[in-house]
């Protein structure tokens, strides 16, 4: 099968071809006319900014702007912007995301309004495709004048100092160059601050966030499918006739994906048969209605579904605009100077994001209290125990993980987009905080695929202690053989820790359908 290729091109790049080439294998490339506009607009500014004062080429940066820079030094000022800023601190940040974050850069730079060397562009494209990724420290940016301070680190390595993590380890920048025979970018009149300046650290971020996000809700939409089935529900809670009344496109998409995934269940209760019916009963085994955390999942994952939708459109806008400040605009022959380094945008949805996955975590460990509780489900012994009572344990102590976990999340959720600090003597009076808010995110839907995989978990358990695989739909049934085709049904007491990783990276990496 031949190696798959994502052209960076006028018309932009969508979520899937990012997936493509983080997860995917994919290799990056850029089109011949966007090569060409990058030549054009480099060319332009070299003879534009003769004898004009341009921010950042000629003069100081931030508030040193106000300092000429003499002809001789306007090289050396390139480098300075790079080796200063390159003061990050704390765990770096995983390699999937930095490369999100080189991905990006490319993108603003093909476009042509950065008054970059051409050569850059490929430098970028080996980095990208040899999979060598810049050590990033997770804290220093404050996400206006774009993540200085990160991508400083990235720029760092691009001229061959810094370290990068290669085949899964970290080594000397410039061990891997000689190795890979890339050679080091030689820095010209702006490249210092146009890889420096920009919201790439904080969307390269949310490229992944969004990506996992999707594939958490998709994994909940499917959890409390068959969460449902376990507790044979009335089918009528997800009735497109109910849904439809509700004029929210999340709560109707939610109800439909559910309905068509239940489709020939065998466990769904049919309200007109049981109760439709005359029936005199004074009582009823069966509940009438069951609990929110079943009865109203269209309800609170529909506005999940429209939140990650929404968060999908501001990111790969943002990918595929030019976050850079001066802009070069060769078609209007001059240079303008603005903030659209600014991270507002993603910082918000970053935000909304990381609330949106906390309330769907709540759902899926109120799901899973349902199942641990035999007083509430009445149909399960304590914990799922499939072994002993008293003498065995069954899920009791996954619990605790999963309800540490979620009130991790709500505590992870208050919105970082409101924490402005001024600072860089004020120039920087307003940020965005934006990269912050994408890596507590990151942090809050790590989280989730634990608590995720624990209800997985408990939800095949439960379907083993009421012999109901074969009433499942056959897409539940589906899901339930492929998870218990590396975790077994489980009776005796052992540590469980590693069969709840193995199921995080089964979550993660199961395709899903958009």
């Amino acid at each position: 099968m031949p190696l798959k290729i994502v052209e960076i091109s006028e018309k932009g790049v969508d979520i899937d071809e990012i997936e493509q080439l983080l997860f995917g294998g994919a290799k990056v490339a850029v089109s011949s006319k966007l090569k060409d506009k990058v030549t054009k607009s480099f060319h332009f500014l070299q003879e534009f900014s003769v004898d004009k004062v341009i921010y950042g080429v000629n003069t100081g940066f931030g508030p040193m702007a106000q300092y000429h820079i003499k002809d001789e030094e306007i090289n050396q000022l390139q480098y300075n912007i790079i080796r200063s800023h390159s003061v990050g601190a704390g765990p770096p940040i995983e390699p999937v995301y930095v490369k999100s974050a080189m991905i990006d850069r490319l993108c603003t730079f093909a476009q042509g309004y950065s008054g970059i060397h051409p050569a850059l562009i490929q430098t970028l494209i080996d980095f990208i495709n040899f999979d060598i990724n810049p050590y990033v420290p997770s804290h220093g940016s404050v996400g206006a004048s774009g993540d200085l301070v990160q991508l400083a680190h990235i720029a760092l390595v691009l001229i061959g100092e810094g370290e990068v993590f290669y085949n899964g380890k970290l080594h000397p920048t410039a061990d891997v160059m000689k190795q890979t025979g890339i050679e080091p970018f030689k820095l010209h009149i702006r490249e210092g601050l146009a890889l420096t300046n920009g919201t790439s650290m904080m969307t390269g971020v949310g490229l992944v966030n969004l990506i996992l996000a999707r594939k958490l809700l998709h994994h909940a939409l499917v959890a409390s499918a068959m969460m449902n089935e376990i507790a044979q529900s009335y089918d009528d809670f997800l009735a497109p006739e109910l849904n439809g009344v509700k004029r929210h496109n999340g709560q109707v998409e939610t109800a439909a994906f559910m309905r068509e995934w239940l489709k020939d269940s065998e466990l769904l209760r049919n309200r007109k048969k049981e109760l439709y019916n005359g029936t005199k009963a004074s009582h009823f085994k069966q509940k009438v209605q069951p609990y929110y955390s079943l009865r109203c999942v269209p309800q609170v994952l529909g506005p999940v579904w429209d939140t990650v939708k929404i968060a999908q459109q501001v990111i790969i806008d943002e990918l595929n605009s030019v976050s850079d400040n001066p802009i070069v605009d060769c078609s209007s022959g001059n240079i303008y100077h603005g903030g659209n380094f600014h991270g507002d945008y993603i910082s918000f949805e970053m935000d909304k994001l990381k609330i949106a996955v906390t309330k769907m975590i709540m759902l899926m460990e109120r799901q899973l209290n349902y199942l641990m509780h035999d007083k509430v489900n009445e149909i399960l012994p304590p914990f799922v125990n499939l072994g002993t009572l008293g003498l065995n344990y069954g899920m009791q102590a996954m619990q605790f993980t999963a309800t540490s976990t979620t009130a991790e999340n709500q505590t992870l959720s208050y919105p970082m987009y409101l924490h402005s600090i001024p600072n860089n003597n004020d120039n920087q009076d307003i940020v965005s905080m934006g990269t912050n808010s994408a890596l507590l995110a990151k942090t809050v839907i790590e989280n989730g695929f634990q608590v995720m995989a624990i209800h997985y978990m408990a939800i095949v358990q439960a379907i083993d202690c009421l012999q109901a695989a074969e009433k499942l739909s056959p897409k539940s049934q589906e899901i339930y053989h492929e998870i218990r085709s590396f975790f077994p049904t489980f009776v005796d007491d052992k540590p469980r820790y590693k069969d709840i990783n193995r199921i995080v990276e089964y979550l993660k990496t199961k395709s899903i359908v958009s």
